[in-house]
């Protein structure tokens, strides 16, 4: 008979944004004539850029002429969107990275959850506390994870770097050693990050453990200080240790076309085998490439128009988490995050636990936000707002939850 993987069943409940949907439409089902704003999911609102639409337009009229048609696409992504990545990305930064260390994908969140199918079992990982679930979830499924306490919310296996007021929201080197190092930044929850000068400190220790980083920079293109880093590899050393996330979602609006890319530099070796070649062979059995319009979408991106017009929808989503942080300090919250990062986090007020300042919020504004708690233990007593709403809701949920 057959058996399934067992490792599921250790997962607590559903996924975090999954739950936030089923109670937010429950809510709506028994008050129909509620008029919902929706701060919760990172999910961009304004509509792809014209440079965007004009090469979705003329990719999808080549794939309709026999002699530009195009099927699946190569191992690693279309030569024109890994150079365009190399040229803007990394050289315009001054940081080495070769065509072939770029595998484009779907997005950051599959690249996130896929990445550690290259480690072995034993491999135990540390995460930032709160972050971005996909990391521990993905590992629980591995198995690498342990037991679950329901009472702390903690695994056995998974060291836990917290990040809270008392360190202003940034890791610090955990206390045991761990294999695999997870690094979310600018960080989502928090909306808080590190300055280049202390990456390159995680770059040192993790060369000095013999640990790799697993570095997602998929909200890089908000930061807005001279002294973050948008790479890891602007550190020296990090080919060496480190391998780099990214998305188009996020800078771009792709959250609805899917496309992203993982770096793998070919310094990164486990004694003496190339990581870059393991993530070679794992992505060329068990994917088939994002589809070439999409990928001459991403292509546009970098383009001159499609640069100054995504500049312009960075801003207006940072003017959005501009007027949340000042709104809510106006309230009288204590707030974080909105400076290198599209996300507000929130102390919940009168000691309300994460899952009932929710609660609240919905019954009483009929305003969705994410519970911190959903992020981690230590996000308990927080609450996230994105920015990634229209000004309108926004300046609109602001004014409900002032009159709370």
């Amino acid at each position: 008979m057959f058996q399934i993987n067992e490792d599921y069943q250790k997962l607590p409940g559903s996924y975090l944004f999954s739950t936030i949907a089923k109670k937010v439409a429950a809510f709506t089902q028994a008050n129909p004539d509620k008029n919902i704003i929706r701060l919760g999911i990172g999910d961009v609102t304004l509509p792809l850029a014209p440079a965007i639409i004009k090469a979705l337009h003329a990719a999808v009229d080549e794939m309709g002429a026999a002699e530009t048609f195009r099927g699946y696409a190569p191992d690693l992504g279309y030569d024109f969107l890994r150079k365009a990545i190399v040229e803007n990305d990394y050289k315009a930064r001054n940081c080495h990275i070769e065509e072939d260390e770029v595998f484009v994908s779907d997005g950051a969140k599959s690249d996130s959850g896929n990445i550690q199918e290259i480690f072995g079992p034993e491999c135990r990982i540390a995460v930032c506390d709160p972050v971005y679930p996909v990391y521990v979830d993905s590992n629980v499924m591995a198995g690498r994870t342990g037991v679950y306490n329901r009472d702390t919310e903690m695994w056995s296996n998974v060291i836990y770097m917290p990040c809270t007021a008392e360190n202003n929201f940034v890791p610090e080197f955990p206390k045991e050693t761990p294999d695999i190092i997870y690094l979310c930044l600018p960080n989502n929850p928090t909306g808080t990050t590190i300055t280049k000068s202390e990456l390159s400190e995680w770059v040192e220790y993790a060369k000095k453990t013999g640990a790799v980083i697993i570095y997602d920079a998929a909200y890089e293109a908000y930061i807005s200080e001279d002294n973050v880093a948008h790479s890891i590899y602007e550190c020296e050393g990090a080919r060496e240790c480190a391998i780099e996330i990214r998305s188009f979602s996020k800078n771009a609006g792709f959250t609805g076309m899917r496309l992203g890319f993982t770096v793998v530099p070919k310094d990164l070796k486990c004694n003496g085998v190339s990581l870059r070649d393991m993530w070679a062979r794992r992505h060329g059995t068990k994917f088939n490439g994002a589809p070439y319009i999409v990928q001459r979408a991403g292509e546009a991106v970098y383009s001159p128009e499609g640069k100054a017009q995504l500049k312009e929808q960075v801003a207006y989503y940072m003017n959005n988490a501009a007027a949340i942080k000042e709104g809510l300090s106006d309230a009288g919250y204590t707030v974080f995050g909105g400076v290198n990062a599209p996300y507000i986090w929130l102390k919940t007020p009168d000691k309300m636990t994460s899952w009932e300042f929710f609660d609240y919020l919905l019954e009483n504004a009929n305003v969705v936000g994410t519970p911190g708690s959903g992020f981690g233990p230590s996000g308990e007593g927080y609450f996230r707002l994105t920015a990634f709403g229209s000004y309108e809701n926004t300046a609109a949920a602001l004014e409900r939850i002032k009159k709370l």
